[in-house]
């Protein structure tokens, strides 16, 4: 963890990609005393696409008509 007084958080902010390159947490201090603490952005989740998710769905080999009229039958 970095710590910075506020005079070099005030300085660094005018650059803040040098600041925080390192993409760790920074611990801004007045006096000896932590008034902020600067976390990094959260990654952007990564999601499969639709049509990848759709591929790996099993297909329905029955057609639904024929699965509603065996189940109709079923509660006669």
């Amino acid at each position: 963890m970095k710590t910075l007084t506020i005079r070099e958080a005030r300085e660094g902010l005018s650059h803040p990609e040098q600041m925080f390159a390192k993409n760790d947490e920074v611990l801004v201090m007045r006096h000896g005393e932590p008034v902020a603490r600067i976390l990094p952005a959260a990654p952007k989740p990564n999601f499969r696409s639709l049509r990848a998710f759709l591929a790996s769905q099993p297909m329905q080999t029955v057609p639904s008509e024929a699965l509603l009229a065996e189940d109709r039958e079923d509660r006669c």
